[in-house]
């Protein structure tokens, strides 16, 4: 993505119509957070590179009614995030030489395949029995579609993982660990597009 796609992105979604705005019941992102990040993001692609694809990543807004719809924002956020990790691979390309980009990329790759090399409903920490957690089961699911991705070269979007979502059980897996796997995960997959 080319800083003409961030700027276009970045100016559409200010525009008043670039979001469809929630009705009803139904709640949306808080249109000034939104905005708001939208234009610091702009702000810091064109300049001074303060902020990054996982800053993007991990943006969070409140949620109100008569907010913008939740969809359209995370699409424009994914693909604002995907400039941002482009424009990190061409300054790490530039400095250190695809050798050093594919090296860190393998590098990161190894480490979640070791990871998710744990057995069956032990690969992640566990919340303790009354503490709620993401549903085992499902984490697993996804965890072997990783493994898949990276050994085998399975189909596997930024996307698909950007968007997974895991039901909650008692003794379920830790959230934080398993949402930095994704994390990293996602970054591997922008590094080798």
């Amino acid at each position: 993505m080319t800083s003409e796609t961030v700027d276009d992105a970045a100016r559409d979604e200010q525009r008043p119509s670039a979001f469809r705005i929630t009705m009803g019941r139904e709640r949306g992102y808080h249109p000034a957070a939104v905005d708001t990040f939208l234009a610091a993001a702009r702000e810091s692609f064109e300049s001074d590179g303060s902020l990054t694809a996982y800053d993007v990543r991990i943006a969070s807004f409140p949620l109100i009614k008569n907010g913008y719809a939740v969809a359209d924002v995370d699409a424009a956020l994914g693909r604002i995030e995907d400039a941002f990790a482009a424009r990190q691979r061409e300054q790490v390309v530039r400095s250190g030489g695809v050798e050093a980009w594919v090296g860190d990329a393998r590098s990161k790759a190894q480490e979640i395949l070791d990871h998710l090399a744990r057995s069956r409903k032990h690969k992640f920490a566990r919340t303790g029995f009354l503490t709620f957690g993401y549903r085992v089961d499902e984490v697993d699911h996804v965890a072997g579609r990783i493994v898949r991705y990276l050994r085998d070269g399975d189909d596997l979007s930024a996307e698909q993982l950007r968007s997974a979502a895991f039901r909650m059980q008692r003794g379920g897996y830790r959230e934080e660990q398993v949402d930095a796997l994704l994390d990293a995960t996602i970054d591997v997959i922008l590094a080798v597009r």
